[in-house]
């Protein structure tokens, strides 16, 4: 017996498109980094780490990574590496020309980060130019450094509670609240250890973070709840997987995410 099923096709928006391959390409730099030599040592962290080893339901935009060494030379080996190797790549793969240089700028002159730039664009498409940072920086880690693989790959990472952790302060000492952060540590703050406040205040006293800085981003986070809530209800529509938003919209929203996360820091914190 046949059994004939009408099809209903729906339009793949650019915004779609522009996201599946932003996440095409996450996958081939992690990829390239941890199977040359320019890589050895970095540690995979950030939201692409969650999205990429623990299935998270939040895009990441960037890709980042812990080195402990000098950065501005880390920065050098990547930029060659990825001129030779990547842009070739996703030419060939994606059909796109790219470009990649070291980030200019107050945020990327920071002792604390180096950002390469990379672009990509299809010739005479418009709206088709789309960028993704790379970011290496350094954040203090207590625990010894992790493998996980994927596909046979090996990549160093650090922690699941190093991590999380470096959410909770990159949350506290931004110069601004990036929402993402609070998405992330929603998601993931079951990584937390029980003795996460005194780790936290160890890496807070070897960051030179006063506890006036720590308040003082509490006190913004309670008091301007509207504001925050909504910036968080953004990164949920714009970065979090369709049924996943779905869910969290159904259960209240920014407003919960941000209720969920106060709750975290009140227990960290005390």
């Amino acid at each position: 017996m046949l059994c004939y099923v009408t099809c209903k096709w729906y339009p793949v928006t650019m915004e779609h498109r522009h996201a599946q391959f932003i996440e095409d390409v996450q996958h081939m730099i992690v990829r390239l980094v941890a199977t040359n030599p320019p890589g050895r040592g970095l540690l995979l962290i950030g939201g692409f780490r969650y999205r990429f080893l623990d299935r998270a339901a939040r895009r990441s935009l960037d890709v980042d990574y812990h080195w402990g060494g000098n950065l501005a030379g880390k920065q050098g080996e990547l930029l060659r590496l990825f001129e030779r190797r990547l842009i070739p790549e996703v030419r060939q793969r994606l059909e796109h020309e790219g470009s990649v240089r070291a980030a200019t700028g107050p945020e990327a002159d920071s002792p604390a980060v180096r950002i390469i730039d990379l672009a990509f664009w299809q010739h005479n498409v418009p709206h088709s130019r789309i960028e993704i940072p790379v970011e290496i920086t350094k954040i203090v880690c207590l625990d010894p450094v992790e493998v996980r693989t994927a596909d046979g790959i090996v990549y160093p990472t650090v922690s699941d509670a190093d991590m999380i952790e470096s959410k909770l302060i990159a949350l506290l000492v931004r110069t601004f609240v990036q929402h993402r952060d609070l998405v992330d540590l929603f998601l993931f703050s079951n990584s937390l250890l029980p003795d996460v406040g005194k780790r936290l205040g160890h890496k807070l006293e070897v960051l030179g973070v006063s506890l006036q800085t720590v308040a003082d981003r509490r006190r913004s986070l309670e008091q301007n709840r509207t504001r925050h809530a909504r910036a968080i209800e953004q990164v949920v529509n714009e970065q979090v997987d369709a049924d996943v938003a779905a869910n969290i919209r159904a259960a209240g929203g920014g407003a919960t995410i941000l209720d969920a996360v106060l709750e975290v820091l009140e227990r960290v914190l005390g």
